[in-house]
């Protein structure tokens, strides 16, 4: 996660957001009885929400806080979505709404700063990056954000196929060929183009075939609209995958991990596929890269993270699920304290340019269920 997922929520980080903050995470579910349930618990963590911020902020009026709660209630369509949880963050004047693809324990949070950590769960290996769909003679790209997939619309200039990108270049690429073929390809083991023809119109084939991908990586290079500077991953069979990755130029462009299937027939379906293959994939790179953090100078203890968070000497904190007690509307005041003090550190770690994970504890660093890495 490069910035943390910090642009998804940057806008609680400015100074003309003001507190105090009244957030709820709460799962979220489709079927209409479930529907009910989770407005019920809306109402009530709501309710509960309301006592501790009369108690904790008296100069302040709940007024439009409930104002926004009631709207929000009553809001039929809103609770019929296609997601797994929500952290819904009330100011005065605002609010603020993160759907979320994993589930979280129901719970109210009120404070001088938004409750970040459902968020975080969410955001930590959410990946977003452009889908490279490339035949031997066409190509399309989806982009990836999170866990949606999405067709991009591509200008009348862009390769989309070969003929009318290479034009009056093209050699061999009018010949026939199949995308799958022969007994002889069959034998050899091998997926791939196979050509009808004498042996040097097999090698113009394979020119345009070149030819076509070094347009594609000028293309994406030059012209391409990426202003958030995506990587690119590819889905594709392995022997255009192989061409491709001889003729890439594109800083942007990643060579793994990458989907070997073969594009051309596959549905929005066949892609989500694919995009969930190379989220697994990153995901697994990330812990990998998780569990290496233990070879440099770490802390382990919330006495010593709380005063190196504040000082910004942290590059990542580790958080366990393991330390929330899912009371949701009956929470403690010592179990609200301590995810106060949880949410105040992530929240420094951030600020300061570090990141911060909530992670089940068998997926966390040597499984410890705090663990803060040191700048130095």
């Amino acid at each position: 996660m490069s910035d943390n997922g910090k642009t998804r929520f940057n806008e609680l980080f400015s100074d003309k957001i003001q507190g105090p903050f009244v957030t709820f995470v709460l799962n979220v579910h489709v079927a209409h009885q479930d529907v009910n349930k989770d407005i019920l618990a809306f109402k009530n963590l709501g309710k509960s929400a309301k006592a501790r911020f009369e108690k904790r902020f008296s100069d302040f009026d709940w007024a439009p806080f409930q104002e926004k709660i009631d709207t929000l209630e009553a809001d039929a369509a809103f609770w019929r979505n296609n997601t797994k949880s929500l952290t819904i963050i009330f100011t005065r004047d605002q609010t603020f709404i993160y759907k979320q693809n994993v589930p979280v324990d129901n719970q109210y949070y009120v404070g001088k700063k938004p409750y970040l950590l459902g968020i975080i769960k969410d955001n930590q290996f959410a990946h977003n990056y452009y889908l490279l769909a490339l035949n031997r003679d066409s190509l399309s790209i989806y982009l990836v954000n999170n866990h949606e997939v999405s067709a991009v619309e591509l200008p009348k200039t862009a390769p989309t196929d070969m003929v009318s990108t290479l034009g009056d270049e093209l050699t061999g690429g009018n010949l026939n060929y199949s995308s799958r073929g022969s007994a002889s390809a069959a034998n050899s083991g091998k997926e791939g183009v196979i050509y009808h023809g004498v042996n040097p119109k097999d090698e113009e084939v394979e020119i345009d075939w070149t030819n076509y991908y070094q347009a594609i990586d000028a293309y994406l290079k030059d012209t391409f609209d990426n202003p958030n500077k995506l990587p690119i991953y590819l889905y594709a069979l392995p022997e255009n995958q192989t061409i491709f990755k001889k003729v890439a130029k594109n800083p942007y462009f990643k060579a793994s991990p990458s989907v070997s299937l073969s594009p051309a027939q596959a549905s929005i379906k066949d892609i989500k596929a694919g995009a969930k293959k190379i989220n697994q994939e990153l995901e697994n790179q990330q812990t990998q890269n998780n569990n290496q953090l233990l070879d440099k100078k770490f802390l382990d203890q919330m006495v010593d993270i709380v005063p190196a968070a504040a000082e910004g000497r942290l590059s990542h904190f580790f958080i366990s699920t393991s330390n929330f007690v899912n009371e949701t509307n009956k929470m403690t005041s010592k179990e609200f304290d301590y995810r106060k003090l949880l949410n105040n550190t992530a929240y420094q770690v951030i600020e300061t340019g570090g990141n911060v994970f909530v992670l089940d504890q068998p997926s966390s660093p040597d499984e410890k269920s705090l663990l803060g890495i040191l700048r130095y």
